[in-house]
C-alpha cells in the first residue's frame, strides 16, 4: 500500500509516466493547482505553505524509497521535485503581491 502510494506521489499520480516532458507538464499543473488555491478556492496562505512543506519533507522518504527499487538513480518519473520547485516562487510571490485573505 505505502509502495503504491510513494509511486503515486514522486510520479504525481502518473503524470511523470507520460512520453513528453513530464516535468513542464508537471510545472504546468503546479501552477494551475497552486493558482486555483490562492485565487479561486481561497485557501489560507498559512494551510498552503503548511501542506507544502509537509510535500517536501514527505518528498525525501518517498523518493528514497522509490529509488531503492530501482536501478536508474535519477528516473525521469519522479517529478515531485518540479512540484516543489515551482511551488516555491509562487508561494513567495503571491505572499509577497497581496493574496491578503486575512489568514
Amino acid at each position: 500500500m505505502i509502495k503504491t502510494f510513494n509511486y503515486l506521489f514522486v510520479t504525481c499520480f502518473g503524470v511523470g509516466t507520460i512520453r513528453f516532458a513530464p516535468g513542464t507538464v508537471t510545472s504546468l499543473i503546479t501552477t494551475i493547482l497552486l493558482y486555483s488555491l490562492f485565487h479561486i478556492l481561497n485557501f489560507s496562505n498559512n494551510f498552503i505553505l503548511l501542506s507544502l512543506i509537509l510535500i517536501f519533507f514527505y518528498s525525501f522518504y518517498a523518493i528514497t524509497e522509490y529509488i531503492k527499487e530501482s536501478e536508474n538513480k535519477d528516473p525521469k518519473e519522479v517529478v515531485i521535485d518540479e512540484v516543489i520547485g515551482q511551488s516555491i516562487p509562487i508561494y513567495l510571490y503571491e505572499i509577497a503581491h497581496g493574496s491578503d485573505k486575512n489568514s
